[in-house]
């Protein structure tokens, strides 16, 4: 489904069957010049029929069409290989790029796993959970050669003039991009109106949390009119968003405190004691992929709770324990 946004400026409906999110948002600018791409979908072939379909509809010559990917995560990605020419640039971030290009890569992977493994997913379904993640089926099957951008790039297509917004938070290197004149924020999966992003931790030295929040009071200073997200409705009452996200991870990062108590606990022990905003009765219910993102955002938050001094880790036979150290934030 197209639907014209501005002029020059469509949104696509590209369907994810069978995934909570229900489909991306890919954005696709017009001009005489370069066309522009932001985001794509999944590397399957639902996407694949549904964006091929949008490009002829508005009869886009993919030789003068570049590609800006807003972060490393399959939904937004993982399809662009299969669009490019040998004219085509491919814009991201350093380190989503980075990953992109890891692709299927045994070791990136099987830290990740051993991440898990160590916070109490279960053995026995963490090979499930990778060969069912959407990062792994759906991803690009190439490596790409990207353009980097970074804070303050430029990047001009037609009379639309982008800022970069590095985001970092809901990816390490998630990026967003600010059209100053037109007041437009194409903000990826950093800012969703009807959704909360996921902020999930699977690497030892990261603190997402704290990362999207410092992102989220980056993106306040700014003056917007249109929000165009990575997923579900574009809005315009981008403030009144932002508090309501800082306002959800506070009472999240209390929920996790009053979890932990005076009790040690792993990371899957933890989120499985979370409130999901699901259909199912009990976590052991979950399906095995909601398992791992619910894992992984619980982890997020007790990294900040130890970065904020409120939560110790200790290591039992290898298994990580948390234990609060206050019950109030």
């Amino acid at each position: 489904m197209i639907t014209k946004v501005i002029d020059n400026l469509y949104k696509i409906d590209v369907p994810l069957p069978k995934n909570p999110l229900k489909s991306t948002n890919s954005y696709i600018l017009v001009s005489q010049d370069r066309n522009l791409v932001i985001d794509t979908g999944m590397n399957r072939k639902e996407c694949f029929t549904a964006l091929k379909a949008a490009f002829e509809e508005l009869a886009l010559d993919l030789s003068m069409t570049d590609f800006f990917i807003t972060h490393l995560h399959a939904d937004h990605g993982g399809l662009v290989s299969e669009f490019i020419t040998p004219t085509s640039k491919v814009y991201c971030s350093e380190k989503d790029s980075y990953i992109i290009n890891l692709g299927r890569d045994e070791g990136y992977w099987g830290r990740t796993k051993n991440f898990l493994r160590q916070n109490g997913f279960p053995e026995e379904i963490l090979a499930e959970a990778i060969n069912n993640h959407p990062g792994y089926k759906y991803c690009a099957r190439v490596p790409l050669d990207f353009v980097i951008l970074k804070e303050d790039d430029a990047l001009d297509i037609g009379d639309y003039h982008f800022k970069v917004i590095s985001t970092p938070g809901h990816t390490e290197g998630h990026l967003c991009l600010y059209e100053p004149y037109k007041k437009l924020f194409f903000s990826g999966d950093h800012l969703l109106n009807d959704i909360t992003p996921n902020i999930s931790l699977f690497a030892e030295k990261l603190n997402p949390l704290q990362q999207y929040l410092k992102s989220l009071d980056k993106i306040s200073q700014l003056d917007i009119s249109l929000v165009l997200p990575g997923h579900r409705r574009i809005f315009t009452d981008y403030q009144e968003r932002i508090k309501e996200l800082k306002l959800h991870h506070k009472i999240r990062t209390q929920e996790v405190l009053d979890i932990l108590g005076r009790q040690a606990l792993n990371g899957y022990q933890v989120s499985s004691r979370m409130t999901w905003d699901l259909t199912y009765k009990t976590f052991e219910e979950f399906p095995v992929q909601q398992k791992w993102f619910a894992t992984g955002e619980g982890l997020a938050h007790i990294k900040y709770l130890i970065d904020q001094g409120l939560v110790e880790r200790t290591e039992v036979d290898g298994m990580y324990l948390y234990k609060c150290k206050c019950v109030s934030v």
